[in-house]
């Protein structure tokens, strides 16, 4: 393999309320729930993660899907305990998260950055003590200027966005399955440039 970087533990991050579901603070949870529905993995509630989790077989390796309960600002703790327990280095790790700086239809793959002013990411670098691990930010777009910040990220798409949000999670998963065979610095120079359009 060389020294590809594949992702072994897959985080998506969210707030785990029903009142959160589909909003778009939440899509990194519907990214886990569409790659669990297609690898034929069931997500369940495990206390020692603080999160529904779930152990995948793929090409051959073990892989673990990851959805913390804790809300968005202590995603940390449930990364770190997964990290713990199963001796994943922080390199092997990919979140998957909402951008309001990436437009409705662009998905986003780096090897490692700064949090960005995303809570969850602030979280999670600050419990593995490290910036150096895999994300991939699918684009929420920005609120329009008349609402505020709040308010549009823990909204739900429109109608008309989320005909383009189920092909990005298309578009998520084909460029995750990618990754695990080709490693993520392929799949960012394959998959940064695509885009889905209404």
């Amino acid at each position: 393999m060389g020294d590809l970087i594949v992702p072994q533990l897959i985080v998506g991050l969210g707030n785990p309320e029903p009142k959160y579901d589909h909003t778009r603070h939440n899509i990194g949870f519907e990214a886990i729930d569409n790659l669990a529905l297609s690898w034929g993995a069931s997500l369940k509630e495990n206390r020692r993660f603080h999160g529904l989790f779930s152990e995948v077989g793929k090409n051959g390796t073990k892989m673990f899907l990851l959805k913390p309960t804790t809300y968005m600002n202590r995603s940390g703790q449930a990364v770190k305990a997964v990290l713990d327990w199963y001796k994943i280095p922080p390199e092997s790790i990919l979140v998957i998260y909402d951008d309001m700086d990436l437009p409705i239809g662009k998905i986003r793959l780096r090897l490692s950055g700064s949090a960005g002013g995303h809570n969850g990411m602030k979280s999670i670098i600050s419990h593995v003590n490290s910036q150096n691990f895999s994300r991939l930010r699918i684009g929420i777009g920005k609120s329009n200027p008349n609402k505020d910040t709040i308010s549009h990220v823990l909204g739900k798409f429109a109608p008309e966005e989320q005909k383009i949000i189920k092909e990005v999670l298309i578009l998520t998963e084909d460029a995750i399955n990618y990754s695990l065979k080709q490693g993520i610095e392929k799949t960012m120079s394959l998959y940064n440039a695509k885009s889905v359009n209404n």
